[in-house]
């Protein structure tokens, strides 16, 4: 072999940078770990009930999203298990090909209905509905229009598109508008959370309809965790507005209010069937498996049934709203189930966390580049099956967790 051949690519590898460098550089989570306000990843020994266990010590779960209380339902997990015993554990192959199963052409049939849609189309995770939804919909000669909070997925499902993105300020209508005005002649659509999910503030959807009827734009909205919380029976943000005829596709997850994981997509028959033929998301992932299924379809039938559960987590959302209030908190623009508790600093949200802990309250935190600089928060989410008594305790230890780190005084 030349000799120079050989140099050369001894001085190439020298100059060849190690891709995974980054990660022995990537100290901060370990930092926090070794100073014991690290919160994320702590291990749960027991279902996602208003308490759980965690290393054999009971707590207060107020960073869940079983916003009605149905992961535990007993109709809910009889459900899930006949089908395990008729189907088995998994599909085996993408919906596309041998992975149908007539309780996912069921549940698509139920999904519509209860969204009043035409059709539905069911995703293994709700993560993976905007990642197909959007990147088949949004072609090289269109715009997606997306508020700058919207969920990660959202934002992702935009990436993996052809279509030209553009973000507009926060529930601001006005920037929205402005934005609409440069996109003439081409497709448009706009996606939204319905109720956003570090805030807990709903969307402005009377206007954002307005202005897409103004300007010849389609509107979507990620309703992940309006679905059994908002409308007069569950049936999210568009309920809620009087706008089901109004929103073009409509987008759910079962990992929130129906106790279960997966996603779907509800529409015209058109965009659905459209849809099935170009999510890659769909076409190129394991299908639901049937306990996913049919868990997501028992949910369904007990918020039909049960309507006082809905009731009982706006008692639970009106109390803890008012009790922060009174404490001194900074709530932000939060509306619903979903409190964020703001406390300004990265250190200070870790620190708050651990402390909560200590006191029997499990919370979760949102730090920068989650939220913005300075605008750190614990997220609190409430269930229907929360008791009085539960969230008074949450309510005494936030009190004291506060003061002690100066946050109320």
């Amino acid at each position: 072999m030349d000799s120079g051949l050989v140099q050369d690519s001894s001085m190439a590898l020298k100059n060849t940078t190690d891709i995974f460098a980054k990660c022995s550089k990537f100290t901060r989570a370990k930092e926090l770990i070794s100073a014991g306000i690290y919160p994320y990843f702590r291990v749960i020994e027991s279902a996602q009930d208003p308490e759980v266990i965690i290393n054999g010590r009971r707590m207060i779960m107020v960073g869940s999203n079983n916003y009605l209380g149905l992961t535990s339902h007993p109709k809910v997990k009889e459900a899930a298990m006949d089908a395990i015993k008729r189907y088995g554990t998994g599909c085996a192959g993408s919906r596309f090909l041998n992975g149908t199963l007539n309780i996912h052409v069921e549940l698509e049939q139920k999904l519509a209905r209860f969204i009043r849609k035409e059709a539905a189309l069911i995703f293994s995770t709700g993560f993976q509905v905007n990642l197909g939804v959007i990147s088949a919909l949004a072609g090289k000669d269109d715009i997606v229009l997306i508020d700058k909070m919207d969920h990660a997925s959202i934002i992702d499902g935009c990436r993996l598109s052809y279509g030209e993105v553009k973000k507009f300020r926060h529930n601001d209508m006005a920037d929205l508008e402005r934005v609409l005005q440069r996109c003439d002649g081409r497709g448009k659509l706009i996606v939204v959370d319905g109720v956003f999910s570090m805030e807990g503030d709903i969307v402005n959807l009377p206007k954002v309809v307005e202005l897409a009827k103004t300007y010849g734009a389609r509107v979507m909205v990620d309703d992940a965790h309006g679905i059994g919380v908002l409308g007069k029976t569950g049936r999210g943000t568009a309920e809620h507005f009087g706008l089901e005829n109004e929103v073009d596709l409509i987008m759910g997850t079962y990992s929130k209010s129906l106790a279960s994981i997966g996603g779907f997509i509800a529409g015209s028959s058109d965009v659905v069937h459209y849809i099935k033929h170009f999510a890659r998301s769909l076409i190129f992932s394991a299908s639901p498996p049937p306990a996913s299924v049919a868990a997501v379809s028992a949910a369904i039938d007990i918020i039909e049934d049960e309507p006082g559960r809905i009731e009982r987590l706006w008692k639970n959302t009106r109390k803890m709203l008012s009790g922060f209030k009174k404490l001194g908190f900074e709530v932000g623009p939060s509306e619903t189930p979903i409190i964020p508790v703001i406390v300004g600093d990265n250190e200070t949200a870790f620190r708050m966390a651990m402390l909560l802990q200590e006191e029997g309250v499990f919370a979760n935190v949102a730090v920068s580049p989650a939220v913005p600089d300075g605008k750190a928060l614990i997220r609190t989410s409430y269930m229907a099956t929360h008791t009085e008594e539960q969230l008074d305790t949450v309510l005494r230890a936030f009190e004291k967790s506060g003061r002690a780190l100066g946050l109320i005084s």
